[in-house]
């Protein structure tokens, strides 16, 4: 009867000791979005983390909070570099602000169309900036996408650079995208993305520049007037993990991350295509909205920057550029 009570007694320690290897075993990560719930950003957000569970066998679960609600961009980034921030889908633009080279990727005019931009990231020049990232704290575990920026504002329509002379807009949190419309002539503004509407509508300042996604999904149109088709800029949306949180994860945990990111990756990029035409057309329900033609004002202002970037950043420049 002795050993009958003690083998039942080691069994249970047996089974309470697996079962609490188990729960160890599960990994539950936060990431984080500044965009509203139905844009594409959260959409893809939503898509990767049931892509997680179903190839982790719900090991890893993946807990998806858009519209800042963990913080905005920068501190999201900040955290995810000291540990605190497990996961952040954010901007090449924004990572420019900790890590200066990512600034090349948003060189007015620099990518084609979205197909030059997936041959770029996709390639060694995407590796080439994973590693400048791993050296700052952050893996990067996909290139997903925002398309091409244009321009609203209160005021008139944008055709030619003239035209944003003394323009008061708020542009991305990035070195160069203050640089690039200070250059432009118009007062370049950097803010995060959920100050924007109310400045918008008290007027603190007359537009702002972004995706049509963003222009739709934040409500901008509410209080703007002219929307002008300018794609000056790309912005890339790196899927970043805090270096501190992945080296916890096991090998397997980790290639199920990888995997998977860069397995939606082309959806990010075809969702950004398939929803731009109807975004616009949906725009143009409520504001005037133009076509830029021809940039070449545009690219003409932008040869001083160019010039600048070059002196530094030249072989990444040109490998870009010569991506066929």
């Amino acid at each position: 009867m002795r050993f009958k009570v003690t083998t039942i007694a080691v069994l249970a320690t047996v089974i309470i000791g697996l079962s609490s290897t188990a729960n160890a075993a599960k990994v539950t990560l936060k990431l984080g979005n500044n965009a509203a719930p139905n844009h594409v950003y959260n959409v893809i957000s939503n898509m990767y983390a049931k892509a997680v569970a179903e190839a982790s066998k719900n090991e890893i679960e993946i807990k998806v909070f858009p519209a800042d609600q963990l913080g905005n961009q920068r501190q999201l980034v900040e955290g995810a570099q000291l540990g605190t921030t497990d996961m952040v889908l954010t901007s090449d633009s924004m990572l420019s602000n900790f890590i200066p080279e990512f600034s090349v990727l948003n060189l007015p005019f620099i990518f084609r169309d979205i197909d030059h931009v997936g041959k770029v990231m996709d390639g060694p020049v995407g590796d080439h900036f994973k590693e400048v990232a791993n050296k700052k704290g952050l893996v990067v575990l996909g290139w997903w996408e925002n398309g091409f920026r244009s321009i609203t504002n209160s005021k008139h329509p944008i055709n030619t650079v003239s035209d944003l002379k003394g323009l008061k807009l708020r542009v991305s949190p990035g070195k160069l995208a203050v640089t690039t419309f200070k250059t432009f002539g118009a007062l370049a503004t950097p803010m995060a993305t959920g100050e924007v509407y109310s400045a918008l509508q008290l007027g603190t300042i007359d537009g702002q520049e972004n995706s049509a996604s963003f222009v739709l999904g934040q409500k901008y149109y509410e209080v703007q007037k002219y929307l002008s088709i300018t794609r000056h800029q790309h912005n890339v949306e790196p899927l970043v993990i805090s270096k501190l949180v992945y080296k916890k994860l096991t090998p397997e945990q980790q290639k199920v991350l990888q995997d998977e990111a860069k397995k939606l990756t082309p959806k990010a990029r075809e969702l950004v295509i398939e929803s731009d035409d109807k975004i616009i057309a949906e725009l143009k329900k409520h504001m005037e909205v133009n076509e830029v033609k021809d940039t070449s004002t545009f690219f003409n202002a932008s040869k001083p920057i160019y010039e600048k970037y070059e002196s530094q950043y030249g072989e990444i420049i040109k490998k870009i550029v010569e991506t066929k």
